[in-house]
């Protein structure tokens, strides 16, 4: 057996297992340095260090460690090295003059949590700050923790010498003034000239010591020229202007996608799903944003991905979709005095779901803010061109500012598969929506949008039906001609206002034709022996109507009322016999009482 071998051998454990301990250490402190204490990862990484120690102690009772500037040994072993001195905790030790530091046996029931907490605080301070580590660690008072450190200024250098060491100069000192005088007056001209006059002399000759000339002060070794300090001013400026949180995040999903172990990616998306309402809370939508969309590439890419980790990155971009986190998100942007860029805005709302639909439709009426409210726009129309069912759903809700910004939507994306459900909503109880449903029908503008207008043909609500009829003789509905039939042969239109009145008879004669032209000769020119005649606006939209048909019969009839001596009744014989429209002309003022 050799001599490293039977030294090992005699040593109470392998340092290998001291090893291990020292990399659990290093994962704690960094736990506790990223982690809150109730979060599951620091505590199950405390939980790991524990145990770590507790293996330790079946073997020992104690555990010294030599602390070096960059590494920890063990009865000489190496059990830990970190060059990189931001990374390394050794470092945060040695700094300060630890030399030594020994965990005893029970540290890890209750001071290894002040351990951590001293290495943390002591990373943090500044040089401006009073306490250093020896302070915080006699703050702690640890019973288990020892430690031993080494005075910073004989550290790494000579002892300053004692009293003993310390003799008083045996040359009195004026002898020594009179000596040096004495070496100054035996050189013409004086020190100075003596000194360049050497130097002029014997150029290559070594120079006395003691001599300083100001070629030894160069100062283009010293500083910068313009060139430098620019580069380094555009090298501070690009460091300070990357985005911090993209960058961890970066590297969190580069981690996730590469490492195929499933604890590393299940601690990782533990660290995603708290991230992201921290992302939410600092309005950094760009971020969030960022994340959705990583998570569907790692879906897609990441290989030996587990279902378990799929469906929980499946089920981060969804919680932005939820409704209680949307409408929190909806309100606060709405009452933010500091508003976020619209690219950031439009980049978040674009990664919506479209179970975010009916929530968005809810808020579209609510929100105060315009550049909110564009954003929104545009995100529910684009997720309802892409899910036209769940705008149908929508048209469903019980909210009537809901149900009629789904409308508008139908109504503005021309969806046609929503006509069915706009029919059903000619039934609902508010008036607004219904008069919103006969607008979107309208744009709509199939033949069965505008066959399913033919409802609001008698709708209880005065705008609805005026909007229904316009619609339909718009577009020539002969399907809905019986109903307008009954209207202006019936008795409920003399009791209507007279633009009620003009736009029925508007779209009777659009749509009747020559049989129309009898039973408006009846309306136009009534009275006679033992008949009343019709009031002046109902003759007077009869005679529009005549013009709409425009036939040489309803010349006739409309020539024949030329002598009515209602001045309302003859200036609409005349316009009808022009060819004008009684519709734009009542809207124009051309026609009234």
């Amino acid at each position: 057996m050799t001599e490293g071998a039977s030294q090992e051998a005699e040593l109470a454990l392998p340092p290998s297992e001291v090893e291990e301990l020292m990399v659990v250490l290093a994962k704690g402190l960094r736990a506790h340095q990223l982690y809150l204490p109730n979060n599951p990862v620091y505590q199950k990484s405390l939980e790991t260090l524990q145990n770590a120690f507790r293996k330790i102690w079946e073997s020992t009772d104690d555990l010294v460690l030599d602390i070096g500037e960059s590494e920890l040994r063990w009865e000489g072993h190496v059990v830990y090295s970190q060059p990189s001195r931001n990374e390394s905790f050794t470092w945060v030790f040695y700094k300060d003059g630890v030399r030594q530091i020994t965990f005893l046996k029970g540290v890890e029931e209750a001071e290894i949590f002040g351990v951590l907490d001293v290495v943390q605080r002591a990373r943090a301070l500044q040089a401006e700050d009073n306490d250093d580590l020896l302070t915080l660690l006699w703050e702690k008072d640890f019973q288990l923790v020892q430690y031993l450190f080494q005075d910073m200024v004989t550290d790494g250098m000579a002892a300053l010498p004692g009293e003993t060491d310390v003799h008083a100069p045996t040359t009195p000192a004026n002898v020594v003034r009179a000596g040096v005088a004495g070496e100054v007056e035996a050189k013409p001209g004086g020190p100075v000239t003596a000194v360049a006059e050497e130097e002029e002399e014997s150029p290559d000759q070594p120079r006395r010591s003691g001599i300083v000339k100001t070629d030894d002060f160069d100062t283009t070794l010293y500083f910068l020229d313009d060139k430098e300090v620019e580069a380094l001013k555009k090298s501070v400026e690009e460091e300070y202007s990357q985005d911090i949180r993209r960058n961890v995040l970066a590297m969190l999903f580069d981690v996730m996608e590469l490492q195929p172990y499933a604890t590393v990616r299940t601690e990782l998306i533990s660290i995603l799903e708290n991230f992201l309402p921290y992302l939410l809370g600092a309005s950094d939508f760009a971020s969030v944003a960022y994340v959705v969309r990583e998570c569907r590439a790692v879906i897609q890419r990441a290989r030996e991905l587990t279902p378990e980790h799929k469906e929980s990155l499946s089920q981060l971009p969804a919680r932005l979709s939820d409704e209680q986190t949307l409408s929190q998100l909806l309100q606060s942007l709405d009452e933010a005095a500091v508003h976020t860029p619209a690219e950031e805005l439009g980049e978040l709302f674009g990664e919506l779901r479209p179970e975010a639909l009916p929530t968005l439709f809810a808020w579209l009426p609510k929100i105060n803010s315009a550049r909110v409210r564009d954003v929104v726009e545009r995100s529910v129309a684009r997720l309802a061109v892409q899910n036209a069912a769940t705008v149908v759903t929508a048209l469903q809700a019980k909210d009537p500012n809901a149900v009629i910004a789904a409308v508008r939507i139908a109504g503005k994306l021309k969806l046609a598969p929503a006509v069915t459900a706009l029919a059903q909503a000619m039934s609902h109880p508010e008036p607004l929506v219904r008069a919103s449903v006969v607008t979107a029908l309208a744009e709509i503008a199939t033949p069965a949008a505008v066959q399913a207008l033919e409802k609001g043909l008698d709708d209880a609500d005065r705008e609805v039906r005026i909007a229904s009829v316009r619609v339909v003789a718009q577009h020539k509905s002969r399907s809905a001609l019986p109903k307008i039939t009954a209207v202006v042969q019936g008795k409920s239109v003399r009791q209507a206002d007279l633009t009620e009145k003009m736009a029925f008879f508007e779209a009777y004669g659009a749509l009747v034709g020559e049989p129309g032209v009898e039973s408006l000769d009846n309306i136009l020119n009534s009275g006679g022996f033992l008949k009343r005649k019709e009031d002046p606006e109902t003759r007077a939209c009869a005679a529009m109507a005549l013009g709409r048909i425009g036939s040489q019969a309803a010349r006739t009839a409309l020539q024949q009322a030329m002598q009515d001596k209602e001045p309302l009744v003859k200036n609409a014989v005349a316009r009808a016999l022009r060819g004008d429209r009684a519709s734009s002309m009542f809207r124009a003022g051309e026609i009234g009482t």
